[in-house]
Order: C-alpha cells, then structure tokens, then sequence
C-alpha cells in the first residue's frame, strides 16, 4: 500500500512541476529576491569533482545547477535528470539551445526517477540536488541511489530549505512561507496547488540534523550542514567513504 501511495505521489509532483514549468525560472528567482543564484553558486562550489569529472545533477528542472556546473568546471560532463520532462524541455530550449549550443556537449538533459537512476555503480565524481529531496519519496531510496553511483570520495551535495516548523526572524519567514508565497506563486502562475504544496512540504520536512542524520543511516561517510539566511535553506553535503 505505501508503494502505492509513492507512486501516486510521485505522478502528482510531476504534474504539478509540468504545470508551472515555464513560470520556474522566474518565479525561483522572483520569490527568493534573487538569492537562489548565489544559494546555488555556494552549493556547486562544494561539489568539487575534479577536472573532466562526471556530475548528475538531480532533480536538474530547469537545468540552472548543471549551468553552474559548469560555469565552474568548465572540463566536467553533466547529466542533468529529472523526473518532470516538461522542466527539462524547458531548460534546454532556454539554456542548451541557440547562443547556448555549445552547452549541450557537456550537459545531456535526461528524464528518470530518482529513485532507480540508470547508471552503474561507481561512476559519478559528485552529484547535486536542488529544492529536490523533498519531493522524492521514500528519500532513503534516492539515498541509496546516488551512494551507488558516486565513487568513493566523491561528494553529494544537497540545497534545501531547512524546516518551516522553525520561527524565523521572529515569524517575519514563516508568514511569507505560509501566506504570501502561496499568494504570490498564484497571482504570477496561476496555479493554485503548487506554492501552497511547497509551503507544505517545508513545513513537514526534517530540520538539519534530521537530515544528516538520514543521510549516515544511508551509509555516507562525512556529513556536514551549512546554514544559508538564518538557516531558510541548508548545504548539505555527503561523502561516500572511501573503498
């Protein structure tokens, strides 16, 4: 039964995704006054791959980390996976496509769950997943994934909001999470679900030390967390020990 209630979830965050799939770029950008950018410049600058690496960049939407990838590591390949192909589509005509062409000989934009990735085992030099785990269900299973793939040493790194149940700047944020975000993200979209779900999922997600310590009980070896604005969002990030 709780597979099911996986699978449903799962087909509703798709949905959902492809729905406000043109409005993302501009909305992530609008609603977080312009922070994401530098939210995900912190995040890659700890994955250090190593020079012509591969990185998966999961949870990829849009494609604005694997760009990031690779403003930073010019030399590395990255796969860019998600699960809602209307967000990778797109990303690549925004992103990979007319004076961006070039782009596209690094990043190969594919569709694929999380949660059984289509690579073998010991492959990637880092991976990435942006204000993406809490949509995955069961996490331990992504967890999983991504340990097999990753050779040893090499890091995950995970940007996420921290949890919404927290008061921050004396409950200035959890009003803005609450009650305007929700407001905002259908005034500009017009989807009524989709920041109101967002809202949501902050809320019930574990806070940080919660989250690292998932990520020991997957087998990672290292685990550390930075806190972003107040601890709104969190770095975390996983190493996979070595063999």
């Amino acid at each position: 039964m709780a597979q099911v209630s996986h699978q449903e979830h799962g087909k509703k965050v798709r949905d959902m995704f492809g729905r406000i799939a043109g409005w993302y770029d501009f909305l992530n950008h609008f609603l977080s006054a312009g922070q994401d950018i530098y939210w995900r410049y912190r995040q890659v600058k700890l994955v250090r791959p190593g020079k012509k690496g591969l990185v998966l960049d999961l949870a990829a939407g849009t494609l604005d980390v694997s760009v990031e990838l690779l403003r930073q590591y010019p030399d590395v390949k990255v796969l860019a996976m998600d699960f809602t192909h209307q967000m990778l589509a797109c990303g690549k005509v925004k992103k990979l496509e007319g004076k961006h062409v070039v782009r596209s000989e690094s990043i190969a934009a594919v569709q694929a769950d999380g949660r059984v990735l289509p690579l073998p085992d010991n492959c990637l030099d880092g991976a990435t997943i942006s204000f993406g785990i809490r949509n995955i269900l069961p996490r331990e299973d992504c967890y999983k994934e991504v340990l097999r793939t990753l050779k040893p040493g090499a890091r995950f790194c995970i940007l996420e909001f921290g949890s919404g149940s927290k008061k921050i700047w004396k409950g200035v944020y959890n009003f803005y999470l609450n009650k305007v975000l929700p407001l905002l993200g259908k005034v500009v979209s017009g989807d009524s679900g989709a920041y109101s779900y967002l809202a949501d999922t902050i809320r019930a997600f574990p806070d940080e030390r919660a989250l690292a310590e998932e990520l020991r009980e997957a087998g990672f070896g290292r685990v550390m967390f930075i806190p972003l604005l107040s601890g709104i969002v969190y770095i975390h990030v996983a190493e996979k020990t070595e063999e």
